[in-house]
């Protein structure tokens, strides 16, 4: 089964905590004074790393004076979300970045929330998706992987950070199925963000890891994971060592987008300085450096072009999700 979701979005966030000035990067002339981002997961995930990426890349090009983090897990997202309507009126500065989940868990019915009750600024990004083990693991390929699952069963664990029916489970479920396996049969772990979800695979709660291509390369390049699949159509010159699943035999092909949102009700004129601020960034050093060390793609969707995207995503997902039983 070959599934893209592309376009990843960086949403800005709101309230502040770590900032970061003075920029070391030769970039474009300031476009705002500061910005806030809101991450609806834990520590450690990819929308962590993709919003504190994106407030690094603009303070070091100087198109962004200050940036600050706020992480609010909680409702696979919807806590983050609601804050961001409830609060509009105190969080013109803010970004909230966001992904696939936005979409996701609003089919699901998560979260009573959708895209179209945020402002949207713009998808920026895509990132593969990676099958992981342990290094300590004897699972060395998908073949492996799959005899494992095969003779242990409900035993045979793979966990994620997202919640049942979310992207870490339907990548898996794709994986599954692209094996002949029912996608819906294995036994899937949920953690709060890939932070928590990593910690579960090192210490042995669960045997494999269906996550962002970004964080596996971080833990693979420590030494902590062996990366068994990634979900590109050709190996991904920031980790080239990581097969893909489509060289094993398993036809699965998927990039998940990230973007940014701001609070409903925004001016125009302070969502055009983020649209503007985003679109700058990518002709940046300080942008490339962030962008090849996480081994993203680059996807830029602004304003319109965003909210077409993410109906025909609405259309896709739903489409897959019943395919795959989860709807």
């Amino acid at each position: 089964m070959t599934f893209t979701m592309t376009r990843r979005v960086v949403m800005a966030a709101a309230a502040a905590t770590i900032a970061f000035a003075n920029p070391t990067f030769s970039g474009g002339h300031q476009v705002l004074d500061e910005v806030h981002f809101i991450i609806p997961g834990g520590a450690g995930g990819g929308w962590d790393g993709t919003a504190r990426g994106t407030g690094e890349a603009l303070t070091n090009a100087g198109l962004v004076g200050s940036a600050s983090y706020e992480n609010m897990s909680g409702g696979g997202g919807g806590v983050a979300i609601a804050h961001m309507i409830e609060n509009a009126d105190s969080l013109q500065n803010t970004l909230m970045v966001n992904s696939t989940p936005i979409v996701i868990r609003s089919l699901t019915g998560v979260f009573p929330q959708s895209f179209r009750d945020l402002t949207l600024v713009a998808g920026t990004i895509g990132d593969y998706a990676a099958i992981v083990v342990n290094t300590d693991s004897d699972i060395q390929s998908m073949d492996d992987l799959l005899a494992a699952y095969r003779e242990d069963g409900m035993r045979f664990a793979i966990g994620g950070g997202s919640v049942p029916g979310g992207m870490d489970h339907l990548v898996a479920a794709m994986a599954m199925q692209a094996a002949g396996e029912d996608p819906t049969a294995f036994n899937y772990i949920p953690y709060d963000a890939g932070g928590a979800a990593m910690a579960g695979l090192l210490s042995g709660e669960i045997q494999a890891l269906s996550t962002g291509f970004s964080e596996a390369v971080a833990l693979a390049q420590q030494g902590e994971v062996r990366i068994l699949g990634v979900t590109s159509d050709e190996r991904v010159d920031t980790f080239a060592d990581a097969p893909t699943l489509k060289e094993q035999g398993l036809d699965t092909t998927f990039v998940n987008w990230r973007g940014f949102f701001a609070a409903p009700g925004v001016p125009e004129e302070q969502v055009a300085k983020f649209q503007d601020a985003l679109a700058q960034m990518y002709d940046t050093e300080a942008w490339e450096e962030v962008r090849a060390r996480n081994g993203w793609v680059n996807i830029h969707n602004s304003g319109e072009d965003f909210r077409t995207f993410l109906e025909n995503q609405e259309k896709v997902i739903g489409d897959l999700m019943k395919t795959l039983g989860f709807l």
